[in-house]
């Protein structure tokens, strides 16, 4: 079924994606620029495709941040330094990460620009109107070099998948700090880290977990009540569903390949300690969430 193979994807090319925020390679590019601490570095690598646009354009696309989080960062990150320069920055950190992190034998390996080029045909067929980040990462020029063709094109797939469930939250009326509140109370994912990362304070963690338990879907404890498991099970099968065009283009057979060819990249990254403890962006695979 294609909505089983959009998740199933997605937690192949989830952690291979977040080589951006959490190898050594990326702050240092990001500190070369002159970003300010981590999360200028995060915003302004995530946000380059865009170009250089406001803090609450990009509140607005990465939806669970609280706007004051986003705003300490941009716009002064573009005061340091332009887009255009960013995405150069981005591109040879995650040359070097996955150099490192696979070795110069496997990064120029046959393998290597099979699992490249099945990712951008499927990058290429992403549904992106209505995806802001996806069509922005979608836009950029192919990479020449294999790995960084590769990332390139899981970047896109992943903001494809994440425009799509930040539109199918939306339709659910499923607020941001809701959004998160929902997260950590299936047990995807650590609470605290969430709401400390994301910067939400503690009055908003319990408003929204006060809205959702007026909505039935949290319990007293905090915890899912029925309704609340069924509703956040809707939303991910929607989201999985949005996300079936790339694979549907690319084929069933294309897409096991690629999916066995993303296997042991995953792993290594999965296990290389790099990705935190917590698990913040929810990966169910075994090993891909820290």
């Amino acid at each position: 079924m294609v909505t089983q193979a959009a998740r199933a994807m997605w937690e192949r090319f989830e952690p291979v994606h977040d080589l951006v925020y959490f190898a050594p390679e990326a702050r240092r590019a990001a500190d070369g620029l002159g970003m300010r601490g981590f999360w200028m570095g995060y915003f302004a690598l995530r946000a380059a495709p865009l170009g250089p646009v406001s803090a609450p354009v990009v509140t607005a696309c990465f939806y669970v941040f609280h706007p004051n989080r986003v705003a300490r960062a941009l716009p002064d990150a573009w005061r340091y330094a332009a887009p255009g320069d960013v995405l150069d920055a981005r591109a040879q950190a995650m040359d070097a990460a996955m150099t490192r992190l696979l070795g110069t034998d496997v990064v120029s390996s046959a393998w290597m620009t099979e699992a490249a080029d099945l990712a951008w045909r499927a990058a290429e067929a992403a549904d992106t109107a209505g995806r802001p980040l996806a069509a922005a990462n979608q836009a950029l020029d192919r990479p020449r070099r294999p790995h960084t063709r590769l990332w390139q094109a899981l970047t896109t797939l992943r903001e494809h998948r994440g425009d799509g469930h930040v539109a199918t939250l939306v339709g659910h009326g499923v607020a941001p700090v809701e959004a998160m509140v929902l997260k950590a109370a299936s047990g995807e994912s650590d609470a605290a880290l969430l709401r400390e990362g994301r910067k939400w304070d503690p009055a908003d963690w319990r408003r929204a977990e006060a809205q959702l338990r007026e909505r039935g879907w949290l319990d007293e404890a905090g915890a899912l009540t029925p309704a609340g498991v069924t509703g956040r099970a809707a939303i991910e099968a929607q989201t999985d569903a949005v996300a079936e065009a790339p694979w549907k283009a690319l084929g069933q057979d294309g897409t096991a390949r690629l999916a066995a060819l993303l296997d042991p990249l995953t792993t290594t990254v999965a296990t290389s300690g790099l990705l935190p403890h917590g698990n913040p962006v929810g990966v169910t695979r075994a090993g891909a969430g820290g």
